[in-house]
């Protein structure tokens, strides 16, 4: 993907949709406002609006001979540190009625949460939800192998050949996997530590890397996605809320890709 095409799918997201702008204000539905877009109801800089019109929070917008204000609040994308325990599902259905990571997120009004990436239901630690769609697909891509930083407890101790082998790569059902990297942390009887780095996000590929060579994952946290850590005074199940103005301005290319490197600071 070019830099053009990259900077066309992230572009400056100070700005939205004139419609999902105003309903986000609780001016009316979507369709109402674009209705009232189509009878003119509705000007731009003292221009007639036309639906479909980005706006952003310096644009005068009149609706109704009413001067309507848009506040970043409104329109800067949202970011939301969440510290999941044990015994959630990041789903919003469940066939089995289990408790959900979405039940103790904040409500959002015409908008939604997006998961970036996923931990499976006996797995805690770190997940990072926003309101910005594209930003969460870029950064479950692939491609950017962005590093997820775990800690793991096993039953049974490693030894250094199979340490050496984790990181040189396995073969799973699903292909070829590899840990980054493993640094043994301790223990004490039959259960024992270790932090480990991966570049994938793949069901369950931490735990089935272990299995592999016949070690059952008894604990899995996630502690680090790219260089956002979990911040020590996150409880489990509590969430720090944010938006993008609180990473240092910008817009969403130039802290997107990878984002961290721009918001780390402020989270730490």
């Amino acid at each position: 993907m070019s830099k053009k095409e990259s900077q066309d799918d992230l572009k400056d997201s100070s700005s939205m949709r004139i419609q999902k702008a105003l309903a986000q204000l609780g001016i009316g539905s979507r369709r109402g406002i674009e209705k009232a877009i189509v009878d003119n109801r509705i000007e731009v800089n003292n221009n007639p609006a036309h639906v479909g019109q980005t706006v952003s929070s310096k644009d005068k917008i009149v609706f109704d001979g009413k001067l309507i204000r848009l506040s970043d609040e409104i329109l800067l994308p949202k970011i939301l540190l969440y510290h999941k325990p044990d015994g959630e599902i990041v789903s919003k259905s469940d066939p089995k009625n289990r408790p959900s990571v979405f039940d103790n997120l904040p409500r959002l009004k015409n908008e939604k949460w997006v998961a970036i990436g996923r931990l499976d239901f006996n797995t805690s630690g770190l997940l990072i939800f926003t309101t910005y769609g594209p930003l969460a697909n870029r950064l479950m891509h692939p491609r950017f192998e962005i590093e997820r930083e775990y800690s793991v407890r096993i039953l049974g101790e490693l030894k250094e050949i199979q340490m050496k082998q984790l990181t040189e790569g396995v073969l799973l059902e699903d292909g070829q996997a590899k840990l980054e990297s493993i640094i043994f942390e301790g223990g004490e009887g039959v259960n024992h530590w270790y932090k480990v780095i991966i570049r994938e996000g793949r069901n369950r590929e931490v735990r089935r890397i272990f299995e592999k060579l016949n070690f059952t994952v008894s604990r899995l946290i996630r502690v680090r996605f790219g260089e956002i850590k979990l911040p020590s005074h996150l409880k489990r199940g509590m969430h720090r809320l944010k938006v993008e103005k609180d990473f240092g301005g910008g817009d969403i290319q130039q802290w997107s890709i990878p984002f961290y490197n721009v918001i780390k600071e402020e989270i730490n």
